[in-house]
């Protein structure tokens, strides 16, 4: 079952894996919750500018990595 969580466990699972760049998909994998959640942390977290983050090749898609 699909969880909700919040943007410290999507920042501290990057911190885990932080020399990889991950898909939102991989890290709601990762961490076993809802795509819808991992978006809306990953965009808060982006906008505090606590994690790295690039665009790639389809528009609106990010890549994101621990910012250490």
């Amino acid at each position: 079952m699909l969880r909700h969580m919040g943007q410290q466990e999507v920042y501290d699972f990057l911190k885990r894996n932080k020399t990889r760049w991950f898909f939102s998909k991989e890290i709601s994998k990762g961490l076993d919750v809802s795509i819808g959640s991992v978006t809306n942390c990953l965009k808060k977290l982006r906008e505090n500018k606590a994690i790295n983050f690039k665009g790639t090749k389809r528009k609106e898609q990010f890549q994101y990595r621990y910012k250490g």
